[in-house]
């Protein structure tokens, strides 16, 4: 798979979400204790808005080797930006971010070492899990406000393996196969992020 090509997909994907909300929702829950201007916030701050200082910042070695192990470190951290920031209209903010994103993204290589919140990765590693950022939240919000995200095949796919991959890093890859194939739900509360 292209994780460039995901990345984008995921995030056009988003943003015709985005501009499809009704302003009149933003207020109203969106996932948990978060109003869905909330969702949108933490999304947009963590999928978008700190990939550009992300990719600009250079990281002396490689300190988390795949993508899944970046996921170890985000259960413990959290990036967000200001709800407020995205203002009453956010598509137009987050189709900025994005172009912003996306212009970044072009201008590094895959082997490229840039320091992450977890520490030192490889772009091609890193991206991802952006990409997952997009797709779960946006599916998220998507069912937050009866909306549909329309998103390639290939774009879940990789946010598939990922969930996967990040779930026998932690230990729970037996409990995730069993429920996906029927023997029982999975443990309350199962997450890997």
């Amino acid at each position: 798979m292209d994780y460039r090509r995901t990345f984008r997909s995921a995030a056009i994907a988003y943003a015709g979400l985005v501009a499809n909300l009704p302003p009149e929702r933003l207020d109203e829950p969106g996932l948990g204790d978060w109003t869905l201007r909330e969702l949108l916030g933490h999304t947009a701050g963590s999928a978008l808005r700190q990939v550009p200082d992300v990719l600009a910042t250079r990281a002396p070695q490689v300190d988390v080797e795949t993508t899944e192990g970046f996921f170890a470190y985000a259960r413990e951290a959290e990036q967000v930006i200001a709800a407020e920031e995205l203002g009453e209209q956010p598509a137009e903010q987050i189709s900025t971010l994005i172009g912003r994103a996306t212009v970044a993204l072009s201008q590094v290589n895959d082997d490229d070492l840039v320091l992450t919140a977890a520490g030192g990765m490889r772009v091609r590693d890193w991206i991802p899990t952006r990409t997952f950022e997009l797709v779960v939240h946006g599916l998220d919000a998507a069912a937050a406000t009866g909306l549909d995200l329309d998103l390639p095949v290939e774009t879940v796919a990789e946010s598939v393996r990922l969930a996967y991959r990040s779930a026998l890093a932690l230990g729970a890859g037996v409990p995730l196969l069993r429920a996906l194939t029927g023997r029982e739900p999975l443990p309350p509360g199962f997450t890997i992020v």
